[in-house]
């Protein structure tokens, strides 16, 4: 194994290091000098240290690491949570995860466009500078996860679960956030107003409104809040009626 490799490359080096003493040479004009001195035991302990790491870098065999990494999956990481898949900097546009343990797994500067991962466990994921266009994300788990400086334009999050997650300077235009769960989660403030203009639903996992998780205003204060705002209330006909019979009539 790994560190069967390494311990026995430091307990070679460590030999080594008490048995052969620390030689040095210098040359001047006048004659050639010999100089031997012996090394302190913090000096052995550095040169076991450091020649041990370059033992075990170019002596560790591939297959052990084979094995390392084979350990680590079963168990579940070093973390002892999810699955940790590489795909960061992947091709992976219109991939199917749907329905997947994928929790701390590394989609980084990854091109997801149009992949599925709806009713995912992503949580914890890694999505920084991922490309995520049309992504489904349906009822997926994407709470604690990194998906800052990524682009989410049109992704389908209805009922997702982004608690806690970082989405500072990441482009959510169009997504379809109904239900969505943002408690706690980190928008620019731009961003967060621009999806408080159409937020609606209630997440049926955890419970929270949509617009409650975004600390979004009165709806109803936002439609009022300027008479030319298409979303406010429109006079009814028979006000408008009443308004024309209002002016005066200038000629007959």
């Amino acid at each position: 194994s790994t560190l069967a490799c390494i311990l026995g490359s430091s307990a070679k080096m460590a030999l080594a290091a008490r048995m052969t003493p620390v030689r040095a040479t210098g040359i001047t004009r006048s004659r050639r000098v010999n100089v031997v001195a012996r090394a302190t035991p913090e000096q052995r302990v550095g040169l076991v240290a450091a020649t041990g790491a370059l033992a075990a870098a170019l002596v560790c065999s591939p297959a052990a690491m084979a094995d390392l990494n084979r350990f680590e999956y079963n168990a579940a990481t070093e973390f002892g949570a999810g699955t940790a898949l590489q795909y960061g900097e992947a091709d992976i546009d219109g991939k199917d995860f749907s329905n997947q343990d994928l929790r701390r797994s590394n989609f980084t500067a990854a091109s997801a466009k149009k992949a599925n991962f709806a009713h995912s466990n992503l949580q914890g994921a890694y999505f920084i500078k991922a490309v995520v266009f049309r992504a489904n994300f349906e009822g997926a788990n994407l709470s604690d996860t990194l998906m800052d400086r990524a682009v989410i334009n049109e992704a389908n999050l209805r009922q997702a679960n982004l608690q806690r997650a970082i989405l500072t300077r990441s482009d959510l235009g169009g997504a379809d956030i109904y239900g969505a769960d943002f408690t706690n989660a980190l928008l620019d403030k731009l961003q967060q107003q621009a999806l408080c203009r159409y937020a609606d639903g209630v997440n049926e996992s955890t419970g929270v409104a949509t617009r409650k998780s975004l600390g979004c205003g009165s709806a109803r204060r936002f439609r009022a809040s300027t008479p030319s705002n298409p979303d406010g209330p429109q006079p009814t006909e028979d006000e408008k009626d009443a308004f024309r019979a209002s002016l005066p009539k200038y000629f007959e």
